[in-house]
């Protein structure tokens, strides 16, 4: 009886074959044979899809200071596959073990962030997060933080596009004559915080200390590409609601105050 059944199973395939090489005019043999090749190509299709799309939603996104063209998009790839291998290899940005222990501390305490990390975009430059609903006041005071830092001591602060996202969104600066007093601000130019327009988180430059809080908090992670900036260099995610404005506030004015080098609590 088996037999019979493998028979007839073997008609049927054959049978099969045959309709679609007259119906298609697919020769299924040679698709076999060539089925290693085919393979290869859909991969190669496939990546190339998937790399025009990733880099149409980069430009859209808002690319920051890395300039919007193929060769930029290139590099931002490559950063983002070796910070994929060196998470795998447990260096996490949201882990703050690796911040350098001591130093000045302008925050004594945060409370943990609700809801934990919110969803980041995937690519290490620019940093961001998952655009999330903030009502339109908040958005407004949070941009207002900026100047409004800025111009309670004009004799330490300034005003002007930020450098570091190629002058897509206004930073605070440490006035060029006290550059000398903060190597890690000198080291950003003299760039101490700014907000990205596009879902309203920051970066912002803070004591080691004082970074360490945020991120044991939830409440941000450490720059992609650290080894090139201050350890206190880390992004801060957007405020929600009015609270968590408040809050933010608290750790733009610690970087303030890092900035100018005041004696710490």
């Amino acid at each position: 009886m088996s037999s019979i059944i493998k028979t007839g199973m073997d008609r049927s395939s054959h049978a099969i074959n045959r309709f679609f090489e007259k119906a298609y005019a697919i020769d299924i043999h040679n698709l076999k044979q060539n089925s290693p090749l085919l393979v290869s190509g859909a991969l190669v299709l496939g990546g190339a899809v998937w790399a025009v799309n990733d880099y149409r939603d980069w430009v859209a996104f808002g690319t920051g200071g890395t300039p919007p063209t193929p060769r930029g998009y290139l590099k931002v790839t490559l950063l983002r596959v070796a910070n994929f291998f060196r998470y795998i290899l447990g260096d996490d940005l949201r882990d703050a073990s690796s911040l350098p222990r001591g130093g000045p501390k302008y925050l004594q305490s945060l409370p943990m962030r609700k809801g934990g990390h919110p969803a980041l975009k995937p690519r290490a430059l620019p940093q961001r997060q998952e655009p999330e609903y903030i009502p339109s006041i908040v958005k407004e005071k949070l941009f207002n933080l900026i100047n409004d830092h800025a111009s309670k001591d004009p004799d330490t602060f300034n005003i002007a596009l930020s450098r570091t996202e190629g002058g897509t969104a206004d930073a605070i600066y440490l006035n060029p004559d006290l550059l000398a007093s903060n190597s890690d601000a000198k080291g950003l130019g003299g760039e101490i915080a700014h907000v990205h327009p596009s879902e309203c988180s920051l970066h912002l430059l803070l004591s080691a200390e004082d970074a360490r809080t945020v991120l044991e908090a939830n409440w941000g992670k450490r720059f992609p590409i650290y080894w090139i900036t201050p350890p206190g260099w880390i992004m801060l995610y957007a405020p929600r609601n009015e609270e968590e404005l408040e809050l933010v506030s608290r750790v733009v004015d610690a970087a303030v105050q890092f900035a100018k080098g005041t004696s710490s609590q």
